[in-house]
């Protein structure tokens, strides 16, 4: 069933007004996160977009703009595999509260050989998961300055057929590409969970929940150029797959309605309404793996040891929405 009533049920074309809310979106100047970005900016509220490229930031922006006049939109520098930087990143968005994050940014390599961030991390690892889970420290007392700030986390269909290997998160004994990315989203994913158990814990007034785009590509996504160029042979080539899965701008659905929707509830799992892979957003059921607070409680104790963070241990004393945003 819907969490929207018959009467009022969601449309991912009709977004309901945000005017005076602030979201920010990691890896909000290109894919997935360039369509939530543009999805956001046209409800009214003001969309930052975290990109390490200051350059694609700009052309992301610009390409809002040409199709939300008006749109809302600030750059932020943010880059997840530097977590040294994330505590300057957060002081430059000179906010008194954040509504929403959207944890989306993430790196995906295909080929060995292994890659590590500056601090020594997996690449993947370091940067999906590790440099969101020390972000969303930064970002906490401005998200419990919000009257209900929340944090979205984008998972990913990969996840759903991995397991992690808690005595070998940086895959230093078995690296695969895939595998490896697959397993970052899917310790994305049981922290969106089980940061939400621990917000509930601490009595906070954030919440926490976890979304995936399903099976989205370049292929049937609409242009946005600079952004994004589809080529009329990319589509035609792409229009077979559409029958089960869809566009990064459908992609997006999920996870607009999870930080827009006031019926979403924190611990919840979004995604598309057919097979989980295309379509509408719907809750779906937590997927079995990811409701194993075993593991969950273990991986954040070794990411809190890699990172010196504990996001839900940060409790801000918000100062409203009386100051400048």
């Amino acid at each position: 069933m819907s969490s929207m009533s018959s009467a009022h049920p969601w449309d991912v074309h009709r977004l309901p007004s945000a005017e005076g809310r602030t979201f920010l979106v990691t890896g909000g100047n290109k894919g997935i996160g360039y369509f939530i970005a543009e999805q956001l900016s046209a409800t009214g509220a003001t969309v930052v977009l975290g990109s390490r490229d200051p350059a694609k930031s700009e052309a992301a922006m610009a390409s809002i703009r040409r199709r939300v006049p008006g749109a809302r939109l600030r750059a932020l520098r943010l880059d997840l595999a530097d977590l040294a930087s994330l505590g300057a990143s957060v002081a430059a968005l000179e906010a008194d509260f954040l509504d929403a994050v959207i944890l989306n940014a993430g790196v995906a390599l295909d080929d060995p050989p292994r890659q590590e961030t500056g601090d020594g991390h997996e690449l993947m690892f370091g940067t999906n998961h590790l440099g969101h889970f020390a972000l969303t420290r930064w970002l906490m007392p401005l998200l419990s300055a919000a009257p209900a700030g929340r944090v979205v986390t984008m998972g990913s269909f990969a996840a759903k057929s991995e397991r992690l290997d808690l005595d070998d998160l940086q895959s230093r004994r078995e690296y695969r590409p895939k595998r490896t990315y697959g397993r970052s989203k899917l310790a994305q994913m049981h922290f969106g969970l089980e940061l939400d158990r621990r917000l509930r814990a601490a009595d906070s007034p954030v919440s926490s929940v976890v979304v995936h785009p399903g099976g989205a590509l370049d292929s049937l996504t609409p242009s946005r150029p600079p952004v994004h160029v589809r080529t009329g042979g990319a589509w035609l080539r792409g229009r077979p797959a559409g029958l089960v899965v869809q566009g990064k701008h459908a992609g997006a659905w999920s996870a607009v309605r999870a930080v827009l929707d006031p019926a979403v509830r924190g611990g919840q799992l979004w995604g598309p309404r057919v097979f989980g892979l295309r379509g509408e957003p719907r809750r779906e059921p937590v997927w079995t793996h990811l409701t194993d607070t075993l593991v969950a409680a273990r991986l954040w104790a070794a990411s809190s040891d890699m990172t010196g963070a504990d996001p839900a241990g940060v409790r801000g004393q918000g100062r409203g929405r009386g100051g400048a945003h």
